[in-house]
């Protein structure tokens, strides 16, 4: 098993940083620090910290910044990287994102959003809820009050997700996804398929999309509820505030 990250996105509502970087190298740690700590930065940390030693990170946007660090992030981090070209970064939405990285999903993958400060505890819940033929792990919140822009997730006992998207009412809702998976080999063709026919279908789609698509072919989507933990989605200037509160008790 490896991690993967997405690491394609823009992330415009984060400018000026973004003008000249990729989203998941916003700076994290303490405002003004020229060598802070990045959204990448943690999440490799989280990997290696869970016994992971190779990464695969989509990227896209500002790719070159991430090509310009990579060799450092390996030294710092104990990691091998391999960086995963996506072509359509500032055309389509993730679904695509995720679906260039579907040679890599048949080993087997952690697989992190490029946005999401998150504890390593989520890794390992997620480890921890391997087996029993689950294939697809979904990180999930049920703590947090929900509201209209989260990646809301309705679940059945003994069937796992039944719906997963934002534009559903929040009291209805069992939690949010906090864009963190475990994907087994056995899951990753199905998945690319679903995938491509959802990006096909609509090049505006989240990846989440496709796995609605599992879903909806019969294909049971489990999940594991990561607990009362400290973690933000950083979207714009005030969740990266937020996110640098959060880093710094890591």
């Amino acid at each position: 098993m490896i991690g993967l990250v997405l690491a394609a996105g823009a992330g415009r509502r984060l400018r000026p940083y973004t003008d000249t970087l990729p989203k998941a190298l916003v700076p994290v740690g303490p405002e003004g620090r020229e060598e802070s700590l990045t959204v990448l930065d943690l999440t490799l940390g989280n990997f290696a910290e869970v016994g992971l030693t190779e990464v695969a990170v989509v990227v896209g946007y500002r790719k070159e910044a991430v090509y310009e660090r990579r060799e450092a992030l390996e030294a710092k981090y104990g990691v091998k990287i391999t960086l995963i070209d996506n072509d359509k970064a500032e055309e389509w939405n993730n679904a695509y994102s995720l679906w260039c990285a579907r040679d890599v999903l048949k080993q087997g993958v952690i697989l992190a959003n490029g946005d999401t400060v998150h504890p390593v505890s989520v890794e390992r819940t997620l480890l921890d809820a391997r087996g029993e033929g689950r294939k697809i792990i979904l990180a999930l919140d049920t703590v947090k009050q929900l509201a209209d822009e989260e990646m809301k997730v309705i679940t059945a006992e003994g069937r796992g997700v039944r719906k997963i998207t934002k534009l559903m009412d929040p009291a209805t809702a069992t939690g949010e996804y906090i864009g963190v998976t475990l994907i087994e080999p056995e899951a990753a063709e199905e998945l690319a398929d679903a995938l491509k026919a959802t990006f096909e279908r609509d090049p505006d789609l989240y990846y989440e999309d496709g796995y609605q698509e599992l879903v909806n072919r019969g294909f049971t989507v489990d999940v594991a509820p990561i607990g009362d933990v400290s973690w933000v989605e950083i979207d714009n200037h005030d969740d990266l505030a937020k996110g640098r509160t959060i880093a710094c008790q890591y």
